[in-house]
């Protein structure tokens, strides 16, 4: 496991250099290009690091002192959203961060990520394994208000169109429910999220009081159904035009509205 990340990390680095020369050179299609397998390996490089956290997730009793975090802020968040795997607001990373992972996440320690990411991200591009970006909203590409995402998601799944928000509750609900699964003898954080999650999914109500995970991931999972095909369509063709029309950094952290001053009609 760690050879194959070592070579990863080569690897990654390799394709960074490859990139800022293609892009110095201007030549753009070589460069989107090889922006795609750089995508690739950074993937690939978050799937083996998942793997290595798998024993990170626990029970809130079983994590003996929680005085402070095990991990940079910027880590935790990212443990969070890889449990959810769906683009998530500051509550909801913090409520999944205290239900299954050890440290303590703030409101306040929440409120620059994003911002200092952008700054990161500008000053040496695709210097990091990942990025904490913003989630973008499928009609202008903006950045979605407050909505934390992960760079190395595909753009589909970073993209909120007007289905997005529902499936993206289910998803969440449906990992949540998954991971308490694994989990022997969830602490009260973790069923208290599961409960928040279940009361707004038709067939899961009634499993409140007794906290089944397994009834709340089939009733997401049903609804689930219904919604994913249309909201898929919309984050393809949103993401699509995303790829076409913006660049690196707007990509991941969306286009800004300009205002333009109108010239003035004289008579």
């Amino acid at each position: 496991m760690t050879q194959s990340m070592e070579a990863l990390e080569r690897r990654i680095e390799q394709l960074r250099a490859e990139v800022r020369r293609a892009v110095t050179s201007g030549d753009r299609v070589r460069a989107q290009a090889l922006r795609g397998e750089l995508r690739e390996a950074q993937q690939a490089w978050e799937d083996r690091l998942a793997e290595l956290e798998q024993p990170l997730v626990v029970a809130p009793q079983e994590v003996p002192h929680r005085a402070g975090p095990l991990l940079p802020v910027r880590e935790q968040v990212h443990q969070a959203l890889n449990l959810l795997g769906v683009p998530a607001a500051p509550r909801l990373i913090i409520a999944v961060h205290e239900a299954f992972f050890a440290g303590t996440l703030t409101p306040a320690r929440l409120t620059s990520l994003r911002r200092d990411e952008e700054r990161s991200f500008r000053s040496a591009p695709y210097a990091r394994p990942y990025y904490l970006c913003a989630a973008l909203t499928a009609d202008l590409l903006a950045p979605a208000r407050g909505l934390l995402a992960v760079s190395t998601w595909p753009a589909e799944r970073r993209v909120i169109g007007p289905l997005s928000p529902r499936v993206d509750y289910l998803t969440a609900a449906i990992r949540v429910a998954e991971t308490l699964l694994r989990i022997a003898g969830p602490g009260p954080g973790a069923l208290r999220l599961l409960r928040r999650f279940a009361v707004n999914i038709p067939g899961a109500a009634e499993s409140v009081k007794s906290m089944q995970p397994d009834v709340v991931l089939q009733a997401a999972r049903v609804e689930l159904e219904i919604h994913q095909d249309d909201d898929h369509a919309h984050r393809k063709a949103a993401a699509s035009r995303a790829r076409t029309q913006l660049d690196d950094v707007e990509q991941l952290f969306g286009t800004r509205l300009r205002v333009t001053r109108s010239a003035g009609i004289s008579s």
